[in-house]
């Protein structure tokens, strides 16, 4: 159930919304005031999916209340609640993060639509990589697969299977989702990479498609470099509980095939072929922190980035040996 806390001074609109929200199921704390509405957050900081929080309300603000729950939790849905009076300036605030507005009087139907309509694009978010969304919404077509030069990035866990035996199911979710999915991922974005997917304890990053530019393999090394940074940090902050998180990287760069695949059932946005697969495969013979690379991807980095020549090597389900390079770090 799609929890959500409603923020508002005036009693008689919490209590509407409640009434009319309670009835598509969705489970309702309500808030008088940015203090308490930040104090609840605190205590359900997992659970509330979306604040609607009044615009113009004594103390603290809805603006200045929503961007301090969003310190507490970025993922939550933020929407402004405003009269018209004060539209222009809850229309601004959408600049600084907040997800929506809705106006004052309200209309039950629209605001029921409303909601709904932000929940599905959060979901799509959670699904399809921002780029991929962007895409979608102004040049569907340019979707359709294609060829296209990329650069493919994967990490893995090494000793999974040993940490997940070693912890609870809820420990391990812990440890996965917020000390190494959400922050990867957000550092392939922050380097406008496409976050393909997580497969088990791997990530998939995609550089170069749907939007490329003319950096995408230098971009891809640099994205991972940052990812061995985060991680090392996270192992500091982790290692008082005796948790480590040891990560491996591998790259690849080469002409794919890029595009929506799938069936009516589910479709997802990916790329195939080569370099994929070699990608996959540096990762799997790198060593913990090592960002291993092929002889394509080097070619293009070499001259800002540290590199090490490691050996010619024959990768499972490879015809001719492959030169793998290692990278230390950014000149």
């Amino acid at each position: 159930m799609i929890k959500i806390l409603i923020v508002d001074d005036e009693e008689g609109v919490r209590r509407s919304l409640k009434k009319l929200l309670q009835r598509d199921g969705y489970d309702i704390l309500l808030a008088e005031n940015g203090t308490e509405a930040i104090d609840i957050v605190r205590q359900h900081v997992n659970e509330i999916e979306t604040v609607v929080c009044d615009f113009k309300m004594p103390g603290l603000d809805g603006l200045e209340t929503l961007m301090e729950i969003s310190k507490l939790n970025p993922e939550i849905i933020k929407i402004i609640l405003t009269g018209y009076a004060t539209l222009d300036r809850a229309i601004e605030s959408v600049n600084s993060g907040i997800d929506g507005f809705l106006t004052k009087p309200f209309d039950n139907k629209e605001i029921r639509l409303k909601l709904k309509e932000f929940h599905i694009k959060k979901r799509l978010k959670q699904f399809v990589p921002a780029q991929v969304l962007e895409e979608l919404q102004k040049f569907g077509e340019n979707l359709e697969p294609r060829n296209q030069k990329v650069s493919i990035l994967f990490t893995d866990i090494r000793g999974f299977s040993k940490i997940s035996e070693a912890l609870t199911p809820a420990e391990l979710s812990q440890l996965l989702n917020l000390n190494y999915f959400y922050p990867l991922d957000n550092i392939i974005f922050k380097h406008n990479g496409t976050l393909d997917k997580h497969i088990g304890d791997g990530i998939m990053g995609i550089f170069g498609a749907p939007i490329t530019q003319n950096s995408d393999a230098k971009r891809a090394v640099q994205c991972a470099i940052e990812m061995r940074n985060k991680i090392a940090e996270i192992n500091t902050e982790i290692s008082a509980r005796n948790m480590k998180i040891p990560v491996a990287f591998g790259i690849s760069t080469g002409e794919s095939m890029v595009g929506i695949f799938g069936s009516a059932i589910r479709k997802e946005y990916t790329a195939m072929g080569n370099p994929v697969n070699l990608a996959a495969r540096l990762e799997r013979i790198a060593k913990e922190k090592q960002i291993l690379i092929c002889d394509d991807t080097y070619e293009e980095v070499k001259d800002f980035f540290e590199v090490e020549k490691i050996r010619q090597v024959k990768l499972k389900g490879m015809d001719e040996e492959t030169t793998v390079y290692n990278i230390i770090d950014a000149l």
